[in-house]
């Protein structure tokens, strides 16, 4: 393989008071409820892998991107793990995990968009983020709506049932 060398430096880390534990409930229901608890609380990302000017004018956004690794994730379970049960449910089919957006992949690189809610010198205190305490962040990008939601997009039933779960406990301003 041609990229065989690729390295990713983090540029900060993630702090709030996440559990793993929300990410091993037994059942579906109950990992998506206390990931639900956990999409509403807040988290600081510190930034401290490049200097701090790289953040200006990042406080004009509402929304930011942030990009991080799930540090957490063993690298055999990763490597041998190619199908999964969406969420962990069983009743959904299993599909490989490009189709999902579980963290247990190749490359655990996940993004998830957040409200920004303020910056102070190197932190950003945002609302919204599902990673854990002491993730690795690789990148942030501000939130631009015209590249967001795309016309005549398909999405399985199985994912529109999770999208419900999640959009009953209130969806992401």
């Amino acid at each position: 393989m041609a990229y065989e060398g690729i390295r990713l430096t983090p540029i900060g880390i993630v702090r709030n008071r996440s559990e793993k534990a929300a990410w091993q409930e037994k059942g579906w229901l109950d990992r998506a409820a206390r990931m639900k608890a956990q999409r509403d609380s807040l988290s600081d990302i510190v930034i401290d892998g490049v200097p701090e000017e790289a953040l200006e004018g990042i406080e004009d956004y509402s929304h930011i991107t942030v990009i991080y690794w799930a540090h957490l994730i063993d690298d055999r379970r990763r490597a041998a793990t190619m199908k999964v049960h969406p969420i962990g449910n069983p009743d959904f089919p299993e599909v490989g995990v490009f189709a999902t957006q579980s963290p247990v992949r190749p490359n655990p690189i996940l993004c998830t968009p957040v409200r920004l809610l303020e910056r102070k010198g190197n932190r950003l205190k945002v609302t919204g983020l599902d990673a854990l305490d002491g993730s690795p962040v690789l990148d942030i990008k501000p939130y631009v709506s015209s590249q967001g939601e795309l016309k005549n997009a398909m999405t399985p039933a199985w994912m529109q049932r999770i999208n419900r779960e999640f959009d009953e406990a209130g969806g992401q301003e």
